[in-house]
């Protein structure tokens, strides 16, 4: 569903999943060639009636947040991604990952390991 959204419903719950809650003032100080106050409202109003965002009333001020789990959008907007770009191939959707970062830090390092590791023995 998270595809099908017009863009600025889409950049605004993008917005709301990077920030995991936020008021309507702040997703509009974080959107691009932003629109007006109440059109953010407005915005708002629509993924809430969608069931994407949740809000609840803090201090006389509504504090949006996604309503599905935060992972679980990421995962479909990987797999998107990968089908999109990468043929469907983890492998390089991972490998052109690890190439935009000039330096992994060695936990990172670890848990792609661990990762490789399992998915060999799973292949076994």
């Amino acid at each position: 569903m998270i595809e099908s959204l017009p863009r600025r419903e889409r950049e605004v719950f993008e917005i709301l999943c990077g920030l995991e809650e936020a008021t309507a003032a702040a997703v509009r100080n974080a959107m691009s060639d932003a629109p007006s106050d109440s059109a953010v409202r407005t915005l708002l109003a629509r993924l809430v009636a969608k069931g994407l965002v949740a809000h609840k009333a803090v201090n006389q001020a509504y504090v949006y947040s996604p309503a599905p789990r935060t992972e679980a959008v990421a995962e479909t907007a990987l797999q998107k991604l990968v089908q999109t770009f990468f043929q469907g191939s983890a492998a390089s959707a991972a490998t052109a990952l690890l190439g935009m970062q000039p330096r992994l830090k060695p936990d990172e390092i670890e848990a792609l390991q661990r990762v490789i590791d399992q998915a060999r023995r799973e292949a076994e």
